[in-house]
């Protein structure tokens, strides 16, 4: 009898792991950079010229970094919902549009300033056919901002708080759903403090 009770013990064991692994959003992947300083970068914007804009510039409001790319076909299931939300969240979200140009793309002795107009070229025309929800467009196209936010993938996006600290992160989609019974009501709080 006890030869069949440790393998059933096991099992169940096993089981019970697993159902409470299968009731967890795989899009809210654990961060270790939630309640920590939102990394510092300072990134060239949509605009032409050199105006650059980066974390210590939002403090002292609550804001989104929406993590994006034209060639992201989950980012063309967002999107219309981030134009919708926008006026109602009452916050800046900022779009960084990451690896915007693909490295196949451009001949590899393209320079860097001829990668950055390409990029906003690209993004202009999207955003123009799309609409536009971002207060900023930043460019991270070399990788390394994303590398420093722990970027899965895109689309990403991040909540803010006033003090520069990351208090969300989510891997994925943003949803009607997820805005209205998640992300306005951590807005509104974050605000308030």
């Amino acid at each position: 009898m006890k030869k069949f009770l440790i393998p059933l013990v096991l099992f169940l064991g096993l089981v019970v792991f697993l159902a409470m692994g299968l009731q967890r959003d795989p899009r809210e992947i654990p961060s270790p950079l939630v309640d920590r300083p939102a990394p510092a970068f300072e990134l060239r914007t949509l605009k032409p010229g050199d105006q650059k804009l980066g974390p210590k510039d939002m403090l002292g409001q609550v804001w989104m970094l929406n993590v994006w790319a034209t060639w992201c076909t989950a980012c063309k299931e967002e999107h219309p919902v981030l134009v919708a939300y926008a006026p109602k969240l009452e916050l800046p979200i900022i779009g960084l549009s990451y690896k915007e140009i693909p490295s196949g793309d451009v001949p590899a002795d393209m320079k860097a300033e001829d990668k950055l107009n390409l990029a906003r070229e690209r993004s202009k025309k999207w955003l123009s056919r799309q609409g536009n929800p971002y207060a900023e467009t930043l460019f991270d196209l070399d990788g390394r901002v994303g590398i420093d936010y722990g970027v899965y993938g895109v689309p990403e996006t991040y909540i803010i708080d006033k003090q520069g600290v990351i208090r969300y992160k989510r891997v994925g989609v943003v949803t009607p759903e997820l805005l209205d019974k998640t992300l306005l009501p951590l807005i509104r709080k974050l605000k308030q403090s």
